[in-house]
Parts: C-alpha cells; sequence; structure tokens
C-alpha cells in the first residue's frame, strides 16, 4: 500500500502489534507515545493517517484531535485522516469519537483485516474528498486558491499571523484581451501566476479573486522596503512574459499595482484589511499606476517614503518609465485616449494642428499570420515617425496615427514614407494598405 502511518498510543504492546501488521503491506510507521510528541512532529511532517489512541495520560485522544485540527487551520494545511483506538468496547466512546470528527473507530486488539480495510477506505476517501475539494478551491487557469477558499484561508491568516495583506492588480490587462485575443490574456494570467509562485515562500498564500486581480497575505512582511522589492520584482519579470508572449513592441503599458495594509499593525480583521488595501490600491491605479501604497492609520497614505527627495524621483520615475523608447509612441487604447485628451486641451488653449491618419491592411493571409504581419506594420509606423506621434492599434490590422502640428500639406509625404519602408520589409508584397486622413485646426 505504500502509505505512511503514525501510531499514537502509550502502550507499547498496541504499538508494537500495529507496527509488525502495518510493515508487513509496506507501510511506512512511525510510533509516538503522547499527544504533545504527535502535535511536535505535524509542524514538520504530513502523514497519510493517524491512529490516535484516546485514553492516554495528560491529553487524551480528544484534547489532541482538537489541537492537531487547530494547528492545521493555522498552517493553512488539510486535515490528516484520523482512527481513534479505544480499549473500550463502548457505544458512547464511539459516538464521541466520530461526533468529534474522526474518520473510523477502531478497538483493540487489533483485527489484522479489520485494521488493513479501515486504513485502505479512509485514505483512499480522504483523497477523494481531497479533490473534490481542491475542484473546487482551485482556481483551474492559475493554480492559486479561488476567492471564496483564498479568502478564508487569508482571514485565518490575518487573526493569527504577522504579515502583509496585499491586493493586486494587473494594470492595463484589458487591452491584452483587446488587442490579442481572450487566449493571449489567458497565458498572460498563467505567466504571472508563474512569476508570483517564484517570488513567493511556502508561508504565504495568493488567491484569485477576480478576472487580473489577485490578493496575498505575505507572513513576516511588516515594513516598506519588502514590499518595495516585491512589487518591483513583480513589475520587471511581467514585463519580460509579455515581451516575450506578445513581442518588444506590443506597446501595452502592462504592469502590477498593489494596495497593501499590515496585520496586526492596522487590524486582525480580514474585512477591515482588505478595504483599507483595495483603497490604497485604487490611488495607485489612479496615479501613475506600476507601483504601491500602504495604508497609513493616521489617514495619509504611504506612497514610498516621508523623504521629499525620495518621493520626487519615485514619481519621476513612474512618468518617464517608457520614455528610453525611439520612435514614434506606440500606445494602448487607455494610455493612448489620455494622452489625445492631453493634446486636443492643450491646442485648445494654445492652437495648432492634430492631423489623423487611419491605416487599414488588408491581405489573403489569416490568423497569426497576418497578426506578424499587423504587427510588423505597426513597428515600422513606430520606427518612421516622429517622437511627437502617438499611434494606437485599433483593430486587427488597422493603425490610428496623431501626428501633432504637421502641415495638412505635409501628409502626403509622410504616408508616401512609411509606404517605403514597408515596402522594405519581407511581407510587403502580401500586404495592401489603405489610409485615410483629417485635420483638425485648432
Amino acid at each position: 500500500m505504500g502509505y505512511w502511518i503514525v501510531v499514537v498510543d502509550d502502550d507499547p504492546q498496541s504499538i508494537e502489534n500495529a507496527k509488525s501488521i502495518l510493515s508487513e503491506y509496506d507501510m511506512r510507521v512511525t510510533c509516538l507515545g503522547s499527544g504533545r510528541n504527535l502535535l511536535n512532529f505535524m509542524k514538520k511532517h504530513e502523514p497519510d493517517l493517524i491512529l490516535l489512541d484516546i485514553l492516554m495520560p495528560q491529553m487524551d485522544g480528544f484534547e489532541t484531535y482538537r489541537a492537531l485540527r487547530l494547528f492545521e487551520e493555522s498552517a493553512g494545511r488539510a486535515n490528516t485522516p484520523v482512527i481513534f483506538l479505544t480499549g473500550e468496547n463502548n457505544s458512547e466512546t464511539e459516538r464521541r469519537g466520530l461526533k468529534a470528527g474522526a474518520s473510523d473507530y477502531i478497538c483493540k486488539p487489533f483485527d489484522r483485516d479489520i485494521l488493513l480495510k479501515r486504513i485502505n477506505n479512509t485514505i483512499t476517501n480522504s483523497k477523494i474528498i481531497e479533490r473534490l475539494t481542491e475542484e473546487a478551491t482551485i482556481d483551474r487557469l492559475t493554480g492559486f486558491l479561488n476567492k471564496s477558499s483564498g479568502t478564508d484561508r487569508i482571514a485565518a491568516m490575518c487573526r493569527n499571523s504577522t504579515g502583509a495583506l496585499m491586493v493586486l492588480d494587473l494594470d492595463n490587462f484589458k487591452l491584452v484581451n483587446d488587442l490579442f485575443g481572450h487566449d493571449m490574456g489567458d497565458r498572460m494570467l498563467v505567466a504571472f501566476a508563474g512569476i508570483i509562485k517564484h517570488n513567493i515562500r511556502e508561508t504565504d498564500v495568493v488567491c484569485r479573486i477576480g478576472g487580473d486581480e489577485f490578493m496575498g497575505f505575505f507572513a513576516n512582511v511588516t515594513g516598506q522596503d519588502a514590499v518595495a522589492s516585491l512589487v518591483s520584482r513583480l513589475n520587471e519579470q511581467l514585463a519580460g512574459e509579455a515581451e516575450a508572449l506578445m513581442g518588444k513592441d506590443h506597446g501595452i503599458p502592462l504592469g502590477i499595482s498593489a494596495g497593501v495594509a499590515f496585520a496586526p499593525t492596522h487590524s486582525i480583521d480580514y474585512q477591515i484589511l482588505f478595504r483599507y488595501a483595495d483603497s490604497v490600491l485604487y490611488k495607485v491605479k489612479k496615479n501613475g499606476k506600476h507601483g504601491y501604497d500602504i495604508y497609513d492609520d493616521t489617514g495619509v497614505e504611504i506612497p514610498g517614503s516621508d523623504d521629499p527627495d525620495h518621493e520626487f524621483s519615485r514619481v519621476v520615475k513612474i512618468v518617464t518609465e517608457r520614455g528610453e523608447r525611439t520612435g514614434a509612441m506606440l500606445l494602448g487604447q487607455e494610455a493612448f485616449c489620455l494622452n489625445y485628451r492631453y493634446l486636443v486641451r492643450f491646442m485648445e488653449r494654445y492652437g495648432g494642428l492634430l492631423n489623423q491618419i487611419m491605416f487599414s491592411l488588408s491581405s489573403n493571409e489569416k490568423g497569426v499570420i497576418f497578426s506578424e504581419m499587423a504587427a510588423e506594420f505597426g513597428g515600422v509606423l513606430k520606427d518612421h515617425l516622429r517622437k511627437s506621434d502617438l499611434v494606437f492599434q485599433c483593430g486587427s490590422g488597422r493603425y490610428f496615427a496623431v501626428l501633432p502640428n504637421l502641415k495638412e500639406q505635409d501628409t502626403d509625404s509622410v504616408i508616401e514614407r512609411i509606404r517605403d519602408e514597408w515596402n522594405n520589409t519581407e511581407y510587403s508584397d502580401r500586404v495592401s494598405i489603405d489610409h485615410m486622413t483629417s485635420t483638425i485646426s485648432f
């Protein structure tokens, strides 16, 4: 059978009998003489089943069982199956044992066949329950706990542990679905889940609470430096995965924002801690994204430091995050709209021109190949328009470009230059390009 069985009994003869029977069937047997010894043993080990004697001095089987379940709950472990052992053939004792939650009840001295059959049945049933429980508690896409089961686990940790409750949100994730499709969106979520798993410890718990929103409790994380380091690593690694999956010029400002509250500093109540963390996450999303904020119970959120020089540098880093790129700004929908609205407001105040060009690609090629060709054309626009120009992929094979203060008569030369550059690519003879233009004068 190959199971690992722990026998807990203060009677050496009973222990020897159980060990003799189980060892014949290729079971690993660990023998302990008291409930205290079992609780210490379980801190480092996870056997398949426990045979627990009821009548023991100092700490009887019922007390041991209750302490074991409390330990497993606080440690976030599944319940280890327990079969009670007793020398009393007493129905009241049996009822009490089963009512306490034990999986079964066996009288001593052992009957070999009964002992083996009940151990096998108990472990088999436990594994079935474990599988069904996993199906009901695990988010299949990411492998994390789902919202319901994750909330229960994290709520218990908030009550019993010191650490950080963090709400994590993927910035601009909707653009991945809009521009690259939901399959790519799922691949990015799986990649992000992998990144988190490589950056957390066994003591941490993470769950998925929404489409692109996650929550975690990070044990013994109590200060800004640890939070800053984690969020920085997640953002850096996510950027690498995004490039690997969608290409270097995908143009989506994908990142991670986090809201943080500490237990027990701010509260031990999960609902309160979540509300605090979620409120400061909202501020991060409104003020730059790709960062974190820590709740401050004085009523002032901690953006990263009380040092004005440090804070100034942090803000500059956020707003210049993509400034190292050359050529036009190839943006996702949200970022494009924000920039476009700013340009309109600026020109309404100071005057100017907004020249707009819509490029439409058509080809006999479909699917992934056409997407690759469209991405290549986006790269041509980015590399051969001005740094002041904005470009947005507004559909499959469609790009919308805004060229501030370009004279209307110069539009044809810009379009001609783009066509010439496109003709130098390997896809030029497989794609035809049409365009529409308009100019707004302020």
